[in-house]
């Protein structure tokens, strides 16, 4: 399988231009809008690793900065300029993989943006939301205050969430989860923290986490196709 890689610009009305990269593979059966964490751009090992895996199952990533990550500044945007910065993604994945199914989601910081946007007005042609490492609450701060807009997601959601995540305490999102209903799943990565990697004593690798946390996206992408 060849897989084609686009460095763009993405244009976001009334804000500016930021960076994006499409990673294409030939015959591409969906598109996930890949949105970066608060800490780390889009070009982050974590970001390029899950673009290319996600590549080598025969779905395409769209990936991009958010303004203040492509000004180099260290706070991140406001809600309403990430939500915006979303929408412009969605729209430009849509135009240049046309006809394929489309999904939306991120790593922590930019999945639950995306699910913001998704909450105040649907994403146009976005069919589900995977989280890759939801940031539920603050660390060592647990709380659901974070998620209390996911009730009025309508489409499938996917959380891929470490059973040592910091951020996201499951005895806190588990009931959430359940609170939702069909509409969203829960796939736990034993022994993964935020960004999934595992302790050497568990007898696996950050590479075979990572693997399984592909497998289950892929699959899931399938299964709502």
């Amino acid at each position: 399988m060849t897989t084609k890689t686009q460095e763009l610009k993405l244009d976001i009305e009334r804000i500016g231009t930021v960076s994006a990269i499409l990673t294409q593979p030939d015959g591409a059966r969906a598109c996930c809008v890949l949105a970066h964490g608060a800490g780390a751009d889009m070009r982050h090992a974590f970001m390029a690793k899950t673009a290319e895996g996600l590549a080598d199952r025969g779905i395409a990533t769209f990936r991009f900065n958010f303004p203040y990550m492509e000004e180099k500044k260290g706070r991140p945007d406001q809600p309403a300029v990430a939500h915006a910065t979303v929408r412009a993604a969605v729209a430009e994945a849509a135009k240049l993989c046309p006809g394929v199914l489309l999904v939306a989601g991120g790593k922590s910081f930019g999945g639950r943006m995306t699910s913001q946007a998704q909450s105040k007005a649907p994403l146009p042609g976005v069919k589900g939301l995977a989280f890759l490492g939801f940031p539920l609450h603050a660390a060592k701060k647990p709380s659901s205050e974070r998620a209390e807009h996911l009730a009025g997601i309508a489409i499938p959601m996917l959380f891929l969430q470490g059973t040592r995540d910091e951020l996201a305490d499951l005895g806190h999102l588990k009931p959430v989860i359940t609170s939702l209903g069909a509409k969203a799943r829960l796939h736990e990565v034993e022994g993964g923290d935020h960004s999934f990697a595992v302790l050497k004593k568990s007898g696996r690798t950050n590479e075979e986490a990572l693997t399984e946390v592909l497998d289950t996206l892929a699959a899931w992408i399938d299964q709502i196709a």
